[in-house]
This record gives structure tokens, C-alpha cells and sequence, in this order.
């Protein structure tokens, strides 16, 4: 375990100590912030059943901050210890291959947490200027948060395998992208009527980011989804290791 927290806070402070971090996050208030003012907007010119948090989980400037983050986040995490020589000495070193790949992952989960938490403070904001709360129910906040950190959580094993099969950065983030694009936009299948069958267009919504997104914003929990995300972010992982392992006998 101690070998595992020295790893996991060398990836922490390798993250921070670069402007990568700072530029993303700015990005992403950015982003969000446009997005939360937006929703806001939109929901004064009249009386709506939607609320705020479901507002502001729900609409196309989200969801496109949501899917740029994977491939910048996750880009550099072994192709940059390829290229520039630095995975030797710790491939040398008296630390296994899972130690390696689970501190990389949770390092960036660590540093995805961390982009996503001062976004919370728009909620406080509305709050505090309204005297209104941006949900029915404490249970809308905690399942928007908690949804956004296992489908995190998810797009990011899929980034440290990608970047697990490269030296090159770029390469790495357009196939993270890809990927995750597939994954993201072959569950909304269910938009296609009349090309798909009802069996494959009700697992389609079940999958669906933004359907699942949509109830757990409202505080409707689902356990498929949950189940669903944390099996592939392990078995994401187990690949990641194995193309790891992988360069070690080469």
C-alpha cells in the first residue's frame, strides 16, 4: 500500500505541476459556467417542471466539456513516461505492473474529481441569490455527481488503455476520443425509430448516458448503470495492464 500512495502522488503532483491542469479546468468553468448561466436563463422565462441541476446536466454544452476532458486528461499517462524514457527506471523498480496501472488511474480519477468539484458552487451561488434550491431533493445532486464519476471513471480506463498502446501523445488522445465517442454515441440508438427493434432500442435507453443522466438528476436511482460502468472500468483496467505487461517482455 505504501508503494502504491508513493506512486499515486507522483502521478498528483506531475499532474498539477504542469499547465495542462490549470488550462483544462479553466476550460471547463468555462464551459460550464456559460452552460449554467445559460439554463438558468432559459428556465425564467416561465414555470417548468425541470429543475436547475437537471438543466444543467442535460444540454449539448455539458455533454461536450464532458467528452473533450478523456483524451486531454488521460493522453500523457503512459505515452509520455514512452517517450521520454521514464517508464524504464520504473519498470526496473521494486513495484508490480498493477501498482503502476491503478495509481495512474486513480491519479487522473483524483485530478477528474477535482475539475468536476467547483462546479458545486454554481448550486450555492443560485441558492444564495434566490433563496431557492436547484433541486427537489438532496438525492438529485448526489446522483448527478455520482453518475458523473462512474461514467469518469469508465472514459478514463478507456483513455489509460489507449494511452497504454503508444509513445505518441496525439495518437493517444484521438484514439481516446474515438473510442469514447463510439462507446458514448452507440447507446443512443434509441433515437433511430424504426431502424432498430424494440429489444435493442430499450437496452439502448437503458445504456444511454443521457437518458441514465436525465434520472439520476432527478434523484431516480437505477443499479444497472452502476453494475454496468464498474465492470468495464475493470475490465478497461485489466487491458491496460496486459498491454503494459506487454512492453516489459518486449
Amino acid at each position: 500500500m505504501r508503494v502504491f500512495w508513493t506512486l499515486w502522488k507522483r502521478e498528483v503532483a506531475s499532474a498539477f505541476y504542469t499547465p495542462m491542469a490549470w488550462v483544462i479546468l479553466f476550460f471547463l468553468l468555462l464551459v460550464t459556467g456559460f452552460n449554467f448561466y445559460a439554463g438558468v436563463s432559459v428556465l425564467n422565462h416561465g414555470p417548468t417542471e425541470v429543475t436547475v441541476v437537471e438543466s444543467f446536466f442535460n444540454t449539448i454544452f455539458f455533454w461536450f466539456a464532458f467528452l473533450l476532458l478523456f483524451p486531454l486528461l488521460t493522453m500523457r499517462l503512459f505515452s509520455e513516461e514512452y517517450r521520454t524514457g521514464t517508464i524504464e527506471p520504473l519498470m526496473t523498480a521494486p513495484v508490480r505492473d498493477a501498482q503502476v496501472v491503478l495509481a495512474k488511474f486513480f491519479g487522473v480519477l483524483f485530478l477528474y474529481c477535482v475539475l468536476w468539484i467547483p462546479t458545486g458552487l454554481y448550486f450555492l451561488i443560485f441558492w444564495w441569490q434566490t433563496r431557492l434550491q436547484a433541486a427537489g431533493a438532496i438525492g438529485a445532486y448526489i446522483g448527478s455527481y455520482l453518475l458523473l464519476l462512474l461514467m469518469g471513471a469508465f472514459y478514463l480506463s478507456i483513455g489509460c488503455f489507449c494511452s497504454s498502446l503508444t509513445r505518441h501523445q496525439i495518437t493517444a488522445a484521438v484514439m481516446t476520443f474515438c473510442l469514447v465517442s463510439l462507446v458514448f454515441f452507440a447507446s443512443l440508438l434509441s433515437f433511430l425509430s424504426g431502424s432498430i427493434g424494440t429489444l435493442m432500442r430499450s437496452v439502448s435507453i437503458s445504456f444511454s448516458p443521457i437518458d441514465q443522466m436525465t434520472e439520476f438528476s432527478r434523484g431516480l436511482y437505477d443499479t444497472r448503470p452502476i453494475i454496468w460502468y464498474l465492470v468495464m472500468t475493470g475490465l478497461f483496467l485489466f487491458l491496460t495492464l496486459q498491454s503494459f505487461q506487454s512492453r516489459r517482455w518486449r
